[in-house]
């Protein structure tokens, strides 16, 4: 037994120590918030060697089981994409290990970094940052920061970005959305509906929650049509609500995924000046990549809201008897989870029981459903980025046609634009595609 015990630390099963103490010290902040980097103090962004990595980090390494089920449950990987989850963790152990003692002696000079030891640039860009490799794990890695962290480097040390993301960056830094649009246009969406704004809200009374739109609602003109949906239906159930209009930017996901992260900050600390000038305390929002944010990642810049997705909202209005479903909806629809609202926030049964609650709707699950959902393609900026190869999101509308369904219904308007674009390019525009609002609109 003496024996065994001091085999193991030196053996291929030395994860059975290291999984202990990796478990004890897993991370226990929401699994949708990427840690604050003080730009004003920090000398280097992001990593591109290992002994930059925290010892927490580099535990994952020795804690891994190589199981593989990380990379069986990747998209990009499933997909033919140069990313494989686990080879992450096991390379940046292997590089630990053989360039240990010049790290020691701080002889690091001319040793190569973890792009050529741990993982190339290419699979890096492919990952959506669907957080599938990180559900998966049974010792509690965790891979998808190590890419933030790779990925920073990458675009604020290295000046290296996807050269298609570069006009989805400047765009925000121009007109504060991606798509370009100019920002004062951010309200046309909402023209003739008599939706006030927070300035002539405040001015006039009092409102229950501030609903935040997102670039996606405000500029494209698939997810316009959700916006109106939602709103009819707050106007029916007697919601008093407002928007930001103009004055909303950009959360600052897509910058912050894509490892930008001093542009994201400007976004977020001039929406936490706006938000606490106008004393916001509820916020609902329509795109889970907004939702996560502002919930998970606004508190660490003095944005403390009480945030809730459309989803759970709606959901809250009909158990609270000021919406009632009555017409028909006649549906056979599968629901395809959004993985920064189910993973990422674990929302799985609120947008399922709008559903039920439709008459004429029945809903089957995919395969792949809940936890064990399939990413859209779209998370973690991959929404700007060319994709070679078989689409994540084609090999999505496979899982939907396999359940004979004629509908899909989502609750983010990325997954909305994805799987539009894949059933029209793959000719099956037979399959419709709704948001959770547009149903449940018509059937009020």
């Amino acid at each position: 037994m003496f024996s065994f015990l001091a085999y193991v630390p030196h053996s291929k099963h030395m994860h059975i120590i290291f999984a202990i103490v990796n478990t004890f010290f897993m991370d226990l902040t929401p699994s949708g918030a990427i840690k604050k980097a003080d730009l004003e103090k920090t000398e280097t962004f992001g990593v591109n060697r290992v002994e930059q990595l925290s010892w927490r980090q580099l535990l994952d390494g020795y804690a891994c089981t190589e199981c593989g089920r990380c990379t069986d449950a990747c998209p990009a990987n499933a997909t033919g994409k140069p990313l494989n989850p686990m080879r992450i963790i096991t390379n940046m152990r292997d590089t630990l290990d053989a360039q240990g003692a010049a790290i020691l002696a701080g002889k690091v000079e001319g040793l190569p970094d973890m792009f050529e030891t741990v993982h190339s640039k290419e699979g890096i860009w492919a990952c959506t940052t669907c957080y599938a490799c990180v559900y998966e794990c049974p010792v509690m890695n965790e891979h998808v920061p190590k890419i933030i962290e790779m990925r920073r480097h990458m675009v604020l040390t290295q000046g290296e970005m996807p050269p298609e993301t570069r006009e989805a960056m400047r765009n925000i830094e121009q007109n504060f959305n991606p798509w370009g649009i100019g920002w004062d246009q951010r309200a046309r969406w909402a023209e003739g509906l008599g939706i006030p704004t927070m300035a002539e809200a405040n001015a006039a009374q009092g409102i229950e929650v501030l609903y935040w739109v997102g670039c996606a609602a405000s500029f494209d003109d698939r997810n316009r049509k959700v916006a109106q949906a939602f709103a009819r239906i707050l106007r029916k159930a007697g919601v008093r609500f407002a928007i930001l209009g103009p004055e909303e930017k950009c959360t600052g996901d897509p910058p912050r995924r894509l490892g930008n992260e001093y542009l994201a900050q400007t976004m977020i600390m001039g929406n936490v000046e706006t938000l606490n000038r106008y004393a916001v305390t509820r916020i609902v929002a329509t795109c889970p990549h907004c939702f996560n944010t502002l919930k998970n990642e606004y508190p660490d810049f003095g944005g403390r809201y009480d945030v809730v997705h459309h989803s759970q909202f709606l959901r809250e209005l009909i158990d609270a008897g000021r919406l009632t479903p009555t017409k028909d909806v006649l549906q056979f629809l599968t629901y395809h989870d959004a993985c920064y609202l189910g993973r990422y926030n674990q929302i799985f049964d609120e947008p399922r029981e709008v559903l039920y609650r439709i008459p004429g709707v029945r809903v089957v699950e995919m395969e792949k459903s809940r936890d064990r959902g399939f990413c859209c393609g779209a998370g973690g900026a991959r929404m700007w980025m060319e994709e070679p190869g078989e689409k994540v999101n084609h090999r999505r509308l496979s899982h939907i046609e396999e359940t004979q369904a004629n509908a899909v219904a989502t609750a983010c308007p990325y997954c909305l634009i994805m799987l539009d674009d894949a059933a029209k390019t793959k000719n099956r525009e037979d399959i419709r595609r709704y948001d959770i609002a547009e149903l449940l609109d018509r059937s009020i």
